[in-house]
């Protein structure tokens, strides 16, 4: 997964005459082409390139990359189906040489404005990301789950150049680790930019697994004593806050595998229990109990304030992505309503 490769940017023009597809030599290296020079800033303004060399010595090489290689792979393909946009798959994925440089270059642009520029940006997200192991394993685990569960996520390089909710969860995962290691208004910053460029607020301290959906992402606030599991699906507008104006641990703890539909607010030092499902629009302000499959446990929470309503025939509601109450919410709610009339 890391990139180690010293070799020069390959030449975009003849990139895409002989089929953007590169040579190998008899010793297995990439041949490089003639250097041309293309007008980047003039084409595009605020995708600066950074060509410094990375610390090779640091980076951690995971050996073949199949996301990666089906990045370009796609990537290729655009750009001879779209040629208006070859030059920004270029320059976003094709001059790259792993997915953690082409990443960092994507976010980097996204997010910068006349005080935090692209380079260094770009920068920052690359030595975070080439350096941190945990970081290479989620971004690529992260992807596959946007692939598998958002029938809207079309191809890997989709989710890379398009993806609101896959950037803001991969520049919460620079801004963690930079406030781990101290760099805490550094962090905050980013988490500002965040919030501001992709409508989508996740403290820097906050505490989020792998294989993880933001999908669409928008209005989605999670706080500083936050914890998400693994393979965890969030939709948009999802709160995990707090009560008021407490302090210490006092935001809500997601276990792995849980769904959390559109709208859902759970508030306070709460647990959500492992694989259990919150139906759209619920208020959580108590502990919802884990999904057991097997025993038919109650496991699926609706309403405001929400009530466990029932259990539900999917063994990992997360990765199923049926999120709503259906027909069991509404008889749950019809006979409520029912019996507060009789009293």
């Amino acid at each position: 997964m890391g990139c180690v490769s010293d070799k020069r940017w390959e030449s975009f023009p003849e990139m895409l005459s002989a089929g953007l597809s590169l040579e190998e030599t008899e010793d297995g290296e990439q041949a490089t082409l003639e250097s041309v020079q293309f007008p980047y800033e003039k084409v595009f303004p605020v995708y600066a390139m950074s060509l410094s060399k990375p610390d090779t010595d640091s980076v951690v090489n995971l050996g073949h990359d199949p996301i990666w290689d089906a990045v370009r792979e796609e990537a290729k393909l655009e750009a001879e189906k779209e040629p208006i946009l070859s030059s920004f798959l270029y320059a976003s994925i094709l001059a790259h040489d792993c997915l953690e440089k082409a990443l960092a270059f994507v976010l980097a642009n996204r997010l910068q404005n006349p005080t935090l520029l692209a380079t260094q940006l770009m920068d920052i997200f690359s030595h975070v990301m080439m350096n941190d192991r945990d970081i290479q394993r989620s971004i690529r685990l992260d992807v596959q789950a946007f692939i598998d569960r958002d029938p809207a996520c079309l191809s890997y390089s989709s989710a890379l150049l398009y993806l609101k909710g896959y950037h803001s969860l991969q520049s919460y995962r620079v801004a963690h680790a930079l406030w781990n290691q101290g760099r805490k208004l550094l962090a905050l910053a980013l988490q500002s930019r965040i919030s501001e460029v992709f409508g989508v607020d996740i403290h820097p301290a906050a505490k989020i697994g792998d294989g993880i959906l933001l999908d669409h992402g928008t209005g989605v606030v999670i706080g500083e004593t936050a914890v998400v599991g693994n393979r965890v699906s969030l939709m948009h507008g999802v709160t995990l806050g707090g009560t008021g104006k407490e302090t210490g641990d006092r935001h809500p703890k997601v276990g792995d595998l849980a769904l959390l539909g559109a709208c859902v607010t759970v508030l306070g030092n709460i647990q959500i229990g492992e694989g259990a499902m919150v139906a759209a629009g619920s208020l959580v302000l108590k502990h919802v109990p884990p999904h057991r499959y097997l025993c038919n446990f109650p496991s699926m929470v609706a309403g405001t304030p929400a009530q466990v309503i029932g259990s539900m025939d999917e063994q990992d509601p997360s990765l199923t992505m049926n999120h709503d109450a259906t027909k069991e919410f509404f008889k749950h709610v019809a006979v409520g309503s029912r019996d507060g009339r009789s009293k």
